[in-house]
């Protein structure tokens, strides 16, 4: 009976820890506990308070499985934000780890609007669990750097700032607790193993899907090991947390509608660092919009790496919902997606929340723009009327070879019936210049069609080839570094002259502007940043 009472006790044991060390654990303690008898443990008992009924008391106030699991794959119980977003900190962390006071916490942004979301969502998780925030690097117990992944200027950026970091690190008083580093985001789900165990700078390592993680890990940081969690998520949306604006008095904010992507371009690493597309329910992102419209937000964009491939299946009534068709002459490699609400529906829900409240998105692709947009787009004032339209190449071949799934001529058209749905509309795009096997020719092809497509705005890059991606085991990136940035600089030259041109028609015309605050860049005679 007795013995039967100690597998009793370990079995609720089980279900107190994580399986890894449990059973070793629990044989452990059943043995210890078994092999005494009862005389000795009624001794006992009145010698420790309670005995084993004690140490129970104690186990029940420990973790439960869930506090280990929940980061790794959570389970999105409601598609709404919480009204009370004030969540209790880890109780078993205990008075040890946060003994010397709240510790401060400084973040570092690099790269795309993504990545400041993801900012602003790292640090509401990190702010529930007790942490401050600092501006001032030198006052910080924790620094962590939310990073890109997407050219190699960027990952060498980061790499030097690192370096920095590490010297900062190695000069700390003793007198002050240890200073930890963290690499969040894109860089972390490539690079994990690089940062953790070649060049070991850092302390933390998470994902994009990690940041409700983040309090265990720097946790586990705090004992002076490094901790990692780079798992990708096939649900994570994190459209239970509320992000936390940089700053509080900003005029404008991003709102994160879709994580993922499932293009597969061939020169892209976003799939396997963000993971697959997966949408963040509606009714969460109306609840946002209408609480940063409270807070006096005058501009909001719309995220998502392909912001336009939005299909929210949270309720069962968007399931029986069709397809939406694909740009004419546009193709995707993956089978049509039925049901869901689509981005035209979110649009013109978004849109009539706040009618005074200039809405935006990016970054879309080509390839999801049913008419249903423009038309919203004509009839909705407080849509601005600028579309970013990535078009990566002029050239038919290196499109295909990109595995962009539509051809320079399907490109034109879309580009063309903008411009007709949406007479005035500002188009934006994307270019990489020295993509494999891109010959003169092809360059020429671009060049153009950047002339025929007059953007108001071009992002234009260098080539960079990314491991893990179909171009690093498919092709060869034959076209020459200094070729590249030759080819950078003609695509600039010529966007510049579209441009100037497309300003020079603006002359006398009257718009609307955002003004944002203070230029720090200007001169005092022209001090406020603007947006169109």
């Amino acid at each position: 009976m007795q013995s039967f009472q100690c597998i009793l006790g370990c079995t609720r044991l089980l279900h107190c820890r994580p399986v890894g060390w449990t059973l070793q654990w629990a044989l452990r303690t059943w043995v210890s506990v078994c092999s005494v008898d009862s005389g000795t443990q009624a001794k006992e008992a009145k010698q420790t308070g309670g005995g084993l009924e004690a140490f129970r008391a104690r186990l029940a106030t420990g973790p439960a499985m869930q506090h280990f699991l929940r980061g790794a794959t959570p389970v999105q119980e409601s598609c709404c934000l919480p009204d009370d977003t004030k969540e209790d900190t880890d109780h078993y962390l205990g008075a040890s780890t946060l003994a010397e006071g709240p510790r401060k916490v400084y973040l570092e942004t690099y790269g795309c609007q993504m990545n400041v979301n993801d900012t602003e969502i790292a640090w509401a998780i990190l702010q529930k669990s007790g942490y401050l925030r600092t501006s001032r690097l030198e006052e910080a117990d924790v620094i962590l750097l939310v990073t890109c992944s997407i050219r190699e200027k960027a990952e060498r950026t980061i790499w030097n700032r690192l370096r920095h970091l590490t010297a900062m690190k190695s000069k700390r008083p003793s007198s002050q607790a240890p200073l930890r580093i963290g690499i969040l985001g894109c860089m972390a789900e490539r690079l994990k193993e690089k940062l953790l165990d070649q060049e070991k700078m850092v302390d933390v390592v998470a994902g994009p899907d990690a940041y409700r993680d983040l309090p265990r890990l720097l946790a586990v940081a705090e004992t002076g090991q490094q901790a990692a969690n780079v798992l990708l998520s096939l649900d994570e949306t994190y459209a239970d947390v509320l992000p936390v604006q940089t700053s509080s008095n900003s005029t404008s904010a991003f709102v994160s509608i879709m994580r993922g992507c499932d293009n597969m371009c061939s020169y892209c690493i976003v799939p396997f660092t963000r993971g697959r597309e997966r949408s963040r329910p509606v009714a969460s992102i109306l609840q946002e919009v209408r609480l940063l419209s409270d807070q006096g937000v005058k501009e909001v964009t719309l995220l998502g790496q392909n912001v336009n491939s939005y299909r929210d299946t949270s309720e069962v009534q968007f399931l029986s919902a069709a397809p939406t068709p694909l740009s004419r002459g546009f193709s995707t490699i993956y089978k049509p997606k039925p049901g869901g609400l689509r981005f035209a529906a979110l649009l013109d829900q978004v849109s009539l929340v706040d009618p005074e409240m200039r809405i935006r998105f990016t970054s879309p692709h080509p390839k999801d723009f049913p008419d249903e947009v423009f038309q919203l787009m004509r009839e909705r004032p407080n849509l601005c009327k600028q579309i970013h339209l990535p078009a990566q190449s002029g050239s038919t071949r290196v499109l295909e070879a990109m595995r962009r799934g539509y051809t320079r001529e399907a490109y034109l058209e879309l580009a063309h019936h903008i411009r007709a749905s949406l007479p005035g509309v500002s188009v934006s795009s994307d270019f990489i210049a020295g993509f494999c096997g891109e010959t003169e020719a092809d360059h020429q092809q671009t060049i153009s069609l950047l002339r025929q497509v007059p953007y108001t705005m071009a992002f234009i890059f260098a080539y960079s080839m990314w491991q893990k991606t179909r171009a690093f085991h498919r092709l060869q990136d034959d076209v020459p570094l200094e070729v590249k940035l030759r080819r950078v600089k003609e695509l600039m030259a010529v966007f510049r002259e579209g441009a100037a041109k497309a300003n020079a028609a603006a002359v006398g015309h009257a718009q609307v502007v955002l003004v944002e605050g203070v230029s720090i860049a200007l001169n005092e005679e022209s001090c406020s940043s603007m947006s169109l």
